[in-house]
């Protein structure tokens, strides 16, 4: 097995525990930084196994997936802030 599918195994394996986090988290900041840690860790993922298949096309839905998450976590934090 190639390093990168290895370490891309990993950043899944810490994604997943984070979902714990994500749906037991004691207020809605960590739920929040949960997610956004979850979304990067999957954007990892993505680019690792992207560099291990050589196919492009995981490289542009890693792009989507992170722009998507910088959107949401955005909007979060204008939220928990009053101002949305």
């Amino acid at each position: 097995m190639s390093e990168l599918l290895f370490f891309a195994i990993c950043f899944l394996a810490l994604a997943l525990t984070l979902c714990y986090r994500l749906w037991r988290g004691p207020s809605v900041a960590d739920r929040a930084i949960a997610a956004d840690c979850v979304d990067m860790l999957t954007d990892m993922a993505l680019i690792l196994f992207a560099l291990y298949s050589h196919r492009g096309i995981f490289l542009d839905i890693a792009l989507v997936t992170a722009v998507l998450g910088f959107i949401g976590s955005t909007f979060i934090a204008k939220y928990l802030e009053g101002k949305l």
